[in-house]
């Protein structure tokens, strides 16, 4: 489907009386988050009086508005002017390899995960290792990172008893989704590991350490270089390599 087809699907929804849904269609879809990025960049170019702030979310951009600014149908007819086919995104995309420390009390569902698919625990590493994960949106938590492209050998059910507490930096998975977790908190996906890297700290610049649009690998570590990169963490480092997505060193 082109992205001028999705982009005739539009649909506009308030959300509340000061926000408004912009969906360009359905699913978990590379090209259509594309346009979701694309249709974000556009709207923050041209610096529409009114608008607080943008969400980008799968398939769909919140956009919270002042109303006393600009009304719904303002609003509703600037967007709709936008043309995404003659759109260029020019915001900065970076590759993150993200360590993590799979298994035993970093990763719970590690072994279950594996018999679930008659799969060693070293395999489903490896699988869950081998992908370049897509960012397709951060939230519903601060720094919780929804990651499209995971092996589908490991699609895998949510639990059917939710944990009452996961901690922040667990690498879950949960159906055909990858999720690195900003904050700790309940939890309902398949706990493979957990990595060191902070992906949301609110003393830090930036707050949130990964974004919409960029890429993550991940690699395999010890315990004991998990502790020492966690403290790191702590200390307000990324730990995470970061690389520009065109392959130049950031």
């Amino acid at each position: 489907m082109s992205e001028a087809h999705r982009y005739a699907q539009i649909c506009f929804s308030a959300v509340g009386d000061c926000a408004m849904l912009v969906e360009l269609g359905a699913g978990i879809d590379e090209a259509l988050n594309e346009s979701v990025l694309q249709l974000e960049t556009q709207i923050l170019k041209l610096s529409i009086r009114g608008i607080e702030e943008t969400t980008p979310a799968y398939n769909a951009l919140m956009l919270h508005y002042n109303p006393d600014v600009i009304s719904f149908a303002t609003l509703q007819e600037t967007v709709s002017a936008i043309d995404l086919n003659h759109v260029t995104d020019t915001r900065e995309r970076f590759l993150w390899r993200v360590p993590v420390c799979y298994g035993g009390e970093f990763g719970e569902d590690l072994d279950s995960v594996a018999n679930y698919h008659h799969l060693t625990s070293d395999e489903v590493i490896a699988r869950h290792c081998a992908p370049r994960y897509r960012v397709y949106m951060i939230g519903f938590a601060p720094g919780f990172t929804y990651l499209g492209g995971l092996d589908k050998h490991l699609h895998t059910p949510r639990r059917e008893n939710p944990r009452l507490q996961t901690p922040a930096g667990s690498i879950s998975i949960g159906g055909m989704q990858a999720l690195i977790a900003g904050v700790s908190m309940p939890s309902g996906w398949q706990l493979l590991g957990q990595t060191p890297i902070a992906t949301y700290q609110p003393d830090r610049d930036p707050h949130f350490l990964i974004a919409p649009g960029d890429a993550v690998e991940f690699h395999a570590i010890r315990p004991d270089e998990f502790s020492d990169m966690q403290q790191a963490a702590q200390r307000g480092d990324w730990v995470a390599e970061r690389s520009a997505l065109t392959g130049e060193p950031s």
